[in-house]
């Protein structure tokens, strides 16, 4: 792992170790402060420059084309809310997805498949452990976003959201996000609707750049990537972890995520 992660700077290899709770100490304040944080250089330079050979052909060759309008909830109805309302203001996403089947024995895949890495995160999150998911599709995604095309306003379902930029874009590809927009017992439906229509202060911008590991707090951070441009399309990689083994989507989310069944 050393030829891929900067163990050095970053040592997720050395858990306990006086420099491993220093890095945790460090994200766990970053993340109630800024709702993320940020390693940055955490992927070496060579082992991108792997991942990207081994990706983009797969991408070219076996990548769903995810296009489609929604609202923030992935949702048609929302209990309590009117279909006019503007917390169910639709937007336009559309990206390019290849899943952790298509994904097996390379580069990113031993990133998240390595358990010293769920090691780390857990301890980031004040978690007593997390585990990969078991389904073949959704546990690891890779998503490319060429010109014209960006990843729209919405919350994810987990808790904490793990990410891993293998290329920046030519252009555009700014992380928006609104963290800490609702919580667990207020959707803050009035507060959504400010953010949409641009009536929200506090929204926050943020360019990664290759081979940084970001995680911020999905599930109640509103958040967007704006549409990117020019010839270098943007690649992330999005590693799903939870507390509890033998995760999986129902079929029908399989399909609505990823065009067919694992």
């Amino acid at each position: 792992m050393r030829e891929i992660l900067d163990l050095d700077r970053y040592p997720l290899d050395k858990p306990g170790s006086p420099a491993w709770l220093d890095l945790v100490a460090r994200c766990q304040s970053d993340l109630a402060k800024e709702g993320m944080f940020n390693l940055e250089g955490m992927m070496c330079p060579d082992a991108i420059t792997k991942a990207m050979a081994e990706v983009d052909p797969i991408m070219e060759r076996l990548s769903f084309l995810h296009k489609r309008t929604h609202n923030i909830y992935f949702r048609k109805e929302v209990p309590g809310l009117a279909p006019d309302h503007p917390a169910l203001k639709t937007v336009d996403t559309i990206n390019h997805t290849v899943c952790g089947d298509q994904l097996e024995q390379t580069v990113v895949d031993w990133i998240y498949s390595w358990p010293q890495l769920a090691v780390f995160l857990a301890a980031c999150m004040d978690k007593t452990s997390l585990f990969t998911m078991t389904d073949p599709l959704a546990r690891m995604n890779i998503m490319r976003y060429g010109a014209g095309e960006a990843l729209n306003w919405h919350f994810d379902r987990s808790e904490f959201t793990t990410t891993l930029l293998l290329q920046e874009p030519s252009g555009g590809g700014e992380f928006l996000y609104r963290t800490d927009l609702r919580t667990d017992s207020d959707p803050n439906y009035e507060g959504v609707a400010a953010m949409l229509e641009g009536r929200d202060s506090t929204v926050k911008s943020h360019f990664l750049k290759a081979g940084t590991l970001n995680v911020f707090k999905g599930k109640n951070t509103l958040h967007k990537v704006t549409t990117c441009t020019g010839a270098q399309s943007r690649f992330i990689a999005v590693f799903s972890y939870y507390e509890r083994p033998g995760v999986r989507f129902t079929k029908e989310e399989q399909v609505g995520f990823y065009g067919r069944v694992a």
